[in-house]
This record gives C-alpha cells, structure tokens and sequence, in this order.
C-alpha cells in the first residue's frame, strides 16, 4: 500500500512539475512604456515608441507584450498612467523619461520603472536610472587618466542642479581630484574664476616682470629674447595636469574659451569632457581640441539611426537607443527568471550587451560601459 502511495505522489509531482514549468514558459512579459505621447516632448514619445517596435521585430518573439500609456510629461499623468499599467499586470516600465516624472512613482511599489533619466539621487525605490549616468562616464575617465599615468586632475562644475549628482559619482568611480570648482555660468563671472583657478594674474605678472628685467639687462641677445617673450601670454605653469568639465554645448565651449584665455592649452594639458553625443559643433571647433570624452559606441550608434531612417525617414534622438537596448535587455533577464520576481531581478549582479553597449545590472543600478574618443583637428578617433 504504501509502495502503491509513493507511485502516486511521485506521478503527482511530477503532472505538477511539467504544468507549472509549461506554465512559465507561456507566461508573457508585459512591458509598461511610459513616454509623452501629447504634449511639448511628444516627438520625442513618439520615436522611442519606433524604436520599441524595431527591437520587438528584432526580438521576433510573440511573448512580448508592449502596453503604451501616455506621461504628457505630467507627474500626476505619469502616476495615473503607471496606476493603470499596475491594474492590467504589468510589472517592469520602460519610462518615464524625465526625472520631474518620477517624483510620485513610489506610490505603486509593485511596478519597476527603467527611466531613461540619467539622474541617479534622490530616485524612488523602485525606479532604476538607465541613461548614460555620471559615475559611468567617471569610470571610463578614470581608466583614460591611469592608462595616461595623469597625476593631478582639475575638475570643473557648472552651478546648476547637477552638482550633487557630480560628486556622488566622484566618490562612487574613485577617481582622484586634486581640485573641485564650482563655477558661474555667466560669462563674465566664468571668466573671473577662471582667472583665480588658473592663477592667471600671478602668470602675466611674471610675464611682465621678465619682460622688464630683460629689457633693463645688458645680455647680448637681449632683442632675440624680448621677441620671443612678447610672443608669450603667461609664464609660469598651473597645477594639473588634465581639467575634466562636467559641462555640454554653449557652456562648454564658453569655459575652454576661458582656460585658452587665460593660456591654458589641450595641447599641454588633456582636456576631458562629458558625453558630446558627437556633436558636430564640437567637432569642427578645432581651437578647442584636442577634447577627449567619453561615449557610447559611434559605429552601432549611426547604423541604428541608419536602421530608423531607412524604417521610418527620420533620424532619432539618442535616447531612442537606449530604449531600444532596454527592451532587449528586459526580455533577456525575464527569460532567465521567473516573471514573478521582476523586483528582485535588478538586484542581482548581470551584464548585457546592447548596442548602446555593455549595462552592468546590480543592487538596482545601471552602469554602462563606455568607449572613449579624441577629437583632434576636426576628427574623431576612438581611443579604447
């Protein structure tokens, strides 16, 4: 009897068994995509919706789900919209993309949100920044600066909302700063502590002061060096050997205007900027360079916008990528756990390679890696 009783439990088990793992392997995955569909940022909604269709045809699996809820880039639309993706069963969200979006999301803790956001303090619990954050961009700066064995790095801030975010990254990449300003986007003030940074007066002073003592001496070639003296702007060097500027577009070119100014060269000292998206503003500024800075991929950047044309002429903004890579990436860890447990996936430790690059997944963070590239004389090369 009770041979005959182990037979059937063992036959039970095992129907259980079959029927729960068939069940698994059914099961879809739903995915939340919280973009504006209306509104000011609807152009741009409405190209990451393109770019979740080409990873979706790509993917070319039919269990994916895609639930698409307008942000109008609202808080309050924004939580209304995660509400109702809650109610239906999603579990994972691509969006919102703003960080002002994300300031309600924490009501609806059985939902994890990939932001596009870059920001990474001060973020819900359950909202995980997947944009290009500062403490990827450090960590890829930090490898360019011992590979070039640079031994004082100046670091450069602009006094806007990002300065907190700034030096957390410093102290999550632990990169080594001799120096750390905070400075005035205006241009006269930028100047001005400019000026003090790079102790510029103290250098024309020297310089002034060697003019004079040549002109009052007796040496023999006098007038040779006088020649060469009025050709310079400063004596005396400044102390560091890189200066990193956390800054983009207008400012950024405003602030090495400022260092070429006060006569601080790229050809004598490395400067090293934040991700450019390779603007070509940037790039065809040649007494600005050579700049170095950190990036995703410029090759698997321009034959994804080549895909999107070609699908849908139109080019797309850079964060269509990341929302194409984060769809692949969602339906690879969901296809390697249980889809009942997609708060604790993010916690793991995980690498995926998209084409944005490499995302390393841990403890509910998002870093990439990135590559790193020069721009000299008007052109681009990719250093590693």
């Amino acid at each position: 009897m009770n041979k005959i009783f182990k037979i059937l439990v063992v036959i039970f088990l095992t129907l259980f068994s079959s029927n729960y793992f068939f069940v698994y392997a059914e099961e879809k995955i739903k995915i939340g995509l919280l973009v504006p569909i209306t509104g000011d940022n609807k152009n741009l909604g409405q190209q990451i919706v393109k770019s979740t269709r080409i990873a979706l045809n790509e993917i070319g699996s039919d269990k994916i789900e895609i639930y698409l809820k307008d942000t109008n880039s609202d808080p309050n639309q924004t939580l209304k919209a995660a509400t109702e993706l809650r109610d239906i069963g999603v579990k994972i969200v691509i969006g919102p993309i703003f960080y002002k979006n994300l300031i309600y999301l924490d009501e609806i803790s059985e939902l994890t949100f990939l932001s596009l956001t870059n920001k990474t303090v001060n973020l819900p619990k359950n909202v995980i920044s997947a944009g290009i954050n500062a403490t990827s961009q450090l960590n890829t700066i930090k490898k360019f600066i011992e590979l070039n064995e640079i031994k004082k790095t100046l670091f450069l801030t602009p006094d806007l909302d990002y300065e907190v975010e700034i030096k957390k990254a410093i102290k999550q990449s632990k990169l080594k700063v001799s120096k750390h300003f905070i400075y005035d986007t205006e241009p006269t003030k930028l100047t001005a502590q400019i000026e003090k940074i790079t102790n510029y007066k103290v250098r024309k002073q020297n310089l002034d002061d060697e003019i004079k003592r040549v002109e009052n001496s007796e040496l023999i070639d006098k007038e040779k060096q006088l020649e060469k003296l009025k050709k310079r702007y400063t004596i005396g060097n400044v102390n560091f050997d890189s200066v990193i500027i956390s800054d983009f577009d207008e400012n950024l070119k405003s602030v090495i205007t400022s260092l070429l100014y006060t006569d601080v060269s790229p050809e004598k000292k490395f400067f090293i900027v934040f991700n450019q998206w390779f603007d070509q503003s940037i790039i065809s500024e040649k007494n600005l360079q050579p700049i170095y800075y950190p990036s995703i991929n410029k090759e698997n950047l321009e034959n994804f916008e080549n895909q999107f044309n070609s699908e849908f002429k139109e080019y797309p903004n850079h964060l269509s990528l990341l929302s194409y890579d984060l769809v692949g990436l969602i339906y690879y860890l969901f296809s390697k756990n249980n889809l009942t447990e997609s708060d604790k996936i993010f916690k793991k430790e995980n690498s995926f390679k998209g084409k944005i690059g490499i995302f390393d997944i841990e403890n509910n963070k998002i870093n990439h890696r990135l590559n790193f590239y020069q721009i000299t004389n008007g052109e681009l090369k990719k250093i590693f």
